[in-house]
């Protein structure tokens, strides 16, 4: 995987020549300030977004500050005004609401904190809160070249915030296909972690679809040789391309492995023809893999405290408070009695 393979995967770099075949998407230029407020890496304070409890409490007569509370040094959120505009003005035009991500990753990783755990946004804060908390996010801007083999300089990156049209995609239409020297080699189902009886029975229809798209629209139209595209198969089989990625490690193989896509020597069933990709998908549940962001997630014990699913955990975490309290206490008896 050389960097010009990387940089060919680049949104802006792909779209003008498939437009007509994917998600409705706009464009709009990073500016320095704001590249710069996603790469640092203090305290989390988002623009645009109020803390409604500390608002409403200032309106109250009947609050009572601590001095702890009068000595907190209050965080002023960065102000964007032209760039807000701008995205205010994609997303009203995309619909009202989007699916953001950069060059080339989305924070999916970052899924867990968004409040309805989605990735669709409706203003600037809900993606400034995605990508200050997205590990694939840094990666873009900090190291886009990490995993590359060759030793050339770094090709001259523009940073992009790109709002893609929000749609409502069934995980189980969603592919991954290898292309290795402009032939499709393999295509993998794309959510792993789950099974979906239909792939099974439409498997000849997919693998066919696929190939047709491919050939139509996207063979020799993209200027690596090797190369992963995303697609997404909809209800009435028609084929629409979702995403472009390098080929090499830091893509996600999913259900193969990249000595198979490397070597080109894939088990294929007898039943398939073998001029045709190798398509793979979850026969049944005990094929399933986890997700790729588990590790991204948070623990289950703070998941079930916050939704109230486990009240064990909560009294026992109530009676560690009350335990440290009482030791806290007791800590400060025995201060005032020593001599």
């Amino acid at each position: 995987m050389k960097k010009c393979h990387v940089a060919r995967c680049q949104f802006s770099a792909w779209y003008a020549t498939f437009r007509a075949h994917t998600i409705k998407s706009i464009v709009i230029p990073l500016p320095q300030d704001v590249i710069s407020y996603l790469l640092d890496d203090g305290t989390v304070v988002i623009p645009g977004r109020l803390e409604p409890a500390r608002a409403e409490a200032e309106d109250s007569d009947d609050v009572q500050w601590s001095d702890e509370d009068e000595d907190t040094s209050v965080l002023t959120a960065p102000e964007f005004p032209e760039f807000e505009v701008e995205v205010r003005d994609a997303i009203e035009t995309l619909g009202g609401s989007v699916f953001p991500k950069l060059n080339w990753s989305s924070p999916k990783d970052a899924q867990w904190i968004a409040f309805n755990s989605s990735l669709k946004c409706f203003s600037m804060s809900d993606i400034f809160l995605l990508f200050k908390s997205s590990d694939f996010i840094t990666h873009d801007l900090a190291q886009p070249f990490l995993h590359c083999t060759d030793d050339s300089p770094n090709p001259e990156i523009k940073y992009e915030l790109v709002l893609r049209k929000w749609c409502e995609l069934i995980p189980g239409g969603e592919f991954r296909c290898f292309v290795k020297e402009n032939k499709l080699l393999a295509i993998a189902q794309r959510d792993h972690s789950q099974y979906y009886p239909h792939l099974e029975r439409q498997r000849n229809e997919i693998r066919a679809a696929i190939q047709d798209f491919y050939s139509a629209r996207v063979h020799m139209r993209f200027p690596s040789e090797d190369y992963v595209f995303d697609v997404y198969r909809d209800s009435q089989g028609r084929v629409w391309l979702i995403d472009f990625n390098p080929f090499g490690e830091v893509t996600d193989a999913l259900l193969f492995s990249w000595d198979e896509l490397r070597t080109g020597r894939l088990t294929v069933p007898e039943a398939e023809e073998q001029d045709l990709p190798a398509l793979r998908c979850a026969t049944s549940e005990s094929y399933l893999q986890p997700s790729a962001h588990l590790s991204y997630r948070l623990p289950r014990d703070f998941v079930d405290l916050s939704t109230g699913q486990d009240p064990h955990k909560l009294m026992d975490l109530l009676k560690i408070s009350t335990y440290r309290r009482q030791g806290d206490h007791s800590s400060d008896d025995d201060d005032e009695a020593a001599p």
